[in-house]
C-alpha cells in the first residue's frame, strides 16, 4: 500500500508564529512548504526543517500563482496564513491607505491563496487556519486598523466554514498580544509586557475598562459582579503592573500602543 505524503503551507513563515508552527509540523512527522518574503530567512528555515519553499510578498500581482508554480501537483492537505499588521495609531490620523493596505494584507491576499488551493484542499480532506486578533472583540483604542481588518478574517472564517464544509475545515484563531518580531516595539518595556501577560481574563477585561475610563460600579454592572469583586480585580492589576494608582496602570497598559505605528508582515 503507498501513503500518500501530503504538504502543508505556511504563509509567513519566516515570522515567529510561522516558524514556530513550521517547526511544530516538522517534529510532528509532517511536510511542510514555507513561503515568506524574506528569502534569506525562509531559505535559511527552509534549510534547517528540510522543507520547500517559495519566496514572494503577498501584496505582488497574482503572488498565489508563484506558490502554486513550485508546489506543482503535490497533494495539499493544510493551508496556514500566519500573516498581519500591527498599525497602530488614533482613527483622526488614518489614511484611507492605511484601510486599504491592512484589508489587502490581511483579508484579500489571504482569500487570493485559498481560491488558489481550494480543489486541492478539497480533495485531500485539508484544513485552513487564519489569524485575529482579540482586540477585534475587547475593542483597545488606537486599533481601528487592525480591528477592523481582523474583524474582516473573521467573518472570512465563518462564511468559508459554510461554503466548503464537510471538505475543508476552516478555523481562526484571536491570540492577544503575542512575543514576535512584529511587536517587538510594543513589548520593548518588559515589565509592563510581564505584568499584561499575568493577568487573568477576567482582570485583563477590568483593565481595558479602566483605560476606556469606567468606574468600578459601571464594570461591575457591565461584567455581571459585585463592586467589591471589581475592587479586588484592580488590586491584583496594580500589583502586577508595578503600579500604585488606576491612572498609572492605565499609563503603563498605554506605553504597550504609543510607538510611531508601523506595519510588517509576520
Amino acid at each position: 500500500m503507498v501513503t500518500l505524503i501530503m504538504k502543508k503551507i505556511i504563509l509567513g513563515a519566516s515570522g515567529s508564529i510561522g516558524s514556530s508552527l513550521a517547526k511544530k509540523l516538522v517534529d510532528a512527522g509532517d511536510e511542510i512548504h514555507l513561503v515568506g518574503r524574506d528569502e534569506s530567512s525562509i531559505s535559511s528555515l527552509a534549510g534547517d526543517l528540510g522543507a520547500s519553499f517559495t519566496v514572494c510578498d503577498v501584496l505582488e500581482e497574482n503572488f498565489s500563482e508563484k506558490i502554486l508554480s513550485d508546489i506543482g501537483e503535490e497533494p495539499i492537505n493544510g493551508l496556514a496564513y500566519c500573516i498581519g499588521s500591527i498599525d497602530l495609531k488614533p482613527l483622526k490620523l488614518t489614511k484611507k491607505s492605511d484601510f486599504l493596505k491592512a484589508f489587502n494584507l490581511n483579508l484579500v491576499s489571504a482569500a487570493e491563496v485559498i481560491k488558489t488551493f481550494g480543489d486541492n484542499l478539497k480533495q485531500n480532506k485539508g484544513s485552513v487556519v487564519l489569524f485575529s486578533t482579540v482586540a477585534v472583540k475587547q475593542g483597545f483604542p488606537n486599533h481601528a486598523i487592525v480591528s477592523s481588518a481582523k474583524g474582516a478574517i473573521e467573518g472570512l472564517t465563518i462564511a468559508l466554514a459554510a461554503e466548503f464544509a464537510p471538505n475543508i475545515r476552516v478555523n481562526c484563531i484571536a491570540p492577544s498580544l503575542t512575543n514576535s518580531k512584529m511587536s517587538s516595539n510594543l513589548l520593548k518595556n518588559e515589565k509592563i509586557a510581564e505584568g499584561i501577560a499575568s493577568l487573568t481574563p477576567q482582570q485583563f477585561r477590568v483593565l481595558i475598562m479602566l483605560m476606556q475610563g469606567l468606574l468600578n460600579k459601571q464594570i461591575a454592572y457591565e461584567l455581571n459582579v459585585s463592586e467589591a469583586t471589581i475592587k479586588a480585580h484592580v488590586t491584583a492589576i496594580l500589583r502586577k503592573l508595578s503600579v500604585h494608582s488606576r491612572t498609572q496602570a492605565v499609563i503603563a497598559a498605554q506605553r504597550l500602543c504609543v510607538d510611531p505605528p508601523r506595519t510588517d508582515m509576520a
